[in-house]
């Protein structure tokens, strides 16, 4: 025959597995996590007689999560990383130095791999209650119902931002795919008896901050310019977008390029608002009087070719970065006649500074060994980019990249 003893073990076992498929199902039943944390005040207050209930648990930063059957003031000072921490097992808090702590009974801090995820502080434990009272040697399954609701609210909490992270993904993806289509292939790039233009781009995330054009402005006329923004990340290519299509609307064959620069850093002061700036280089070339003229902003020197000389230059002619100032302190526009066979290389400092192994940069030698090449433009910026990759071994691309290339016959 069963003693008394025995029955009571039995009947609190019996308990405590009902409790037990009851959050289960609760948590099966996607309640959300008020729904949850109430379940389990409801368990703890009405079927284990606990009057006073306290929670923190870990979210990037330690929050209350349930404080029920006590003055909240009392406990405004409490502090996890101060008062809390210290605690890596069930405790009696008969003498604590935070009196707050001093309206509690114990303390049961729950761990997830050597980590402390959540602690528990009860109190008014009522130890009398006939078969099921929880007393201290039950407070261990009162630690196991705790780590169940609180694995349970994470994996809600992980779930969400899985969902927001996959939106964002489409979202950029979508971002990614707009962008590019703003910045012209090299199919779309002039290929005829006076010029031969070809192009490279990589973003470093889904959307990057580079930027570069080729705009037919008259008969005779044609425009081009590459742009980077500081920094990196979406904030960079949004304000990318919008000096694209600034670009596009003051770019024509009237407007000198003095007066296109000092209407964009007007543009780019407004919009990044001194947090970020633009490095820009812009040129017109006529290609009956073959003149060049151009203005570079504080941007990495084009490389430029002269087919007659068979030497090579940085153009560097211009002016700050544009965003810098509120006023360009002084502005230089730059002219050349080009020779037949001439070529102008325009580059984002993500090639240039591109790192090896031993830290050295990639730097402009590369593109002013090939641009003197007989090859055409596609090829030598194809030629570039393999360089690149076996110069920087396993180091991951860090920056855009954006490669311009004409080709002036």
């Amino acid at each position: 025959m069963a003693t008394k003893a025995s029955l009571k073990r039995l009947q609190f076992c019996n308990f405590k597995l009902n409790l037990l498929l009851n959050i289960t199902q609760a948590i099966n039943d996607n309640l959300s996590t008020k729904e949850l944390l109430d379940f389990f005040e409801k368990i703890l207050r009405e079927e284990l007689n606990i009057g006073k209930v306290l929670i923190y648990s870990y979210n990037e930063k330690w929050d209350c999560i349930l404080a029920s059957g006590f003055d909240r003031n009392k406990i405004r000072n409490l502090s996890v990383e101060n008062d809390l921490l210290y605690y890596n097992q069930i405790t009696n808090l008969t003498t604590t130095l935070n009196p707050a702590l001093s309206y509690f009974d114990v303390i049961i801090p729950v761990y997830h791999h050597d980590m402390p995820i959540a602690f528990i502080i009860i109190g008014d434990i009522d130890e009398e209650r006939d078969g099921i009272s929880p007393t201290i040697k039950h407070l261990h399954f009162i630690q196991t119902l705790t780590n169940v609701i609180i694995v349970a609210i994470e994996n809600k909490r992980f779930f969400k931002k899985s969902l927001q992270q996959e939106k964002i993904n489409r979202e950029l993806e979508l971002a990614s795919k707009m962008q590019t289509m703003l910045i012209p292939n090299s199919e779309e790039l002039p290929h005829n008896e006076k010029l031969f233009v070809s192009a490279y781009y990589l973003p470093h995330f889904e959307v990057g901050g580079d930027y570069y054009d080729f705009i037919k402005l008259n008969r005779y006329e044609y425009g081009f310019c590459i742009a980077d923004v500081s920094g990196k990340g979406i904030s960079a290519a949004l304000l990318m977008s919008n000096f694209q299509a600034n670009v596009r609307a003051l770019f024509t064959s009237k407007r000198s390029l003095a007066s296109i620069i000092e209407k964009l850093n007007e543009t780019v002061m407004k919009s990044a608002n001194c947090e970020k700036f633009v490095t820009f280089f812009i040129a017109k070339y006529h290609t009956k009087t073959r003149e060049l003229q151009y203005v570079n902003a504080g941007h990495n020197p084009p490389v430029l070719y002269n087919g007659a000389k068979n030497e090579t230059k940085l153009l560097t002619s211009g002016c700050v970065g544009l965003g810098m100032f509120d006023d360009i302190p002084e502005l230089n526009e730059g002219y050349l006649v080009l020779t037949p066979n001439s070529k102008i290389i325009s580059y984002t400092d993500g090639l240039v500074e591109m790192e090896n192994d031993k830290k050295e940069q990639f730097g402009t030698k590369p593109v002013e060994d090939l641009i003197s090449s007989k090859m055409q433009m596609d090829e030598i910026i194809d030629l570039i980019i393999k360089e690149l990759n076996i110069y920087k071994g396993k180091n991951n691309f860090f920056d855009d990249i954006s490669i311009l290339g004409v080709d002036f016959k």
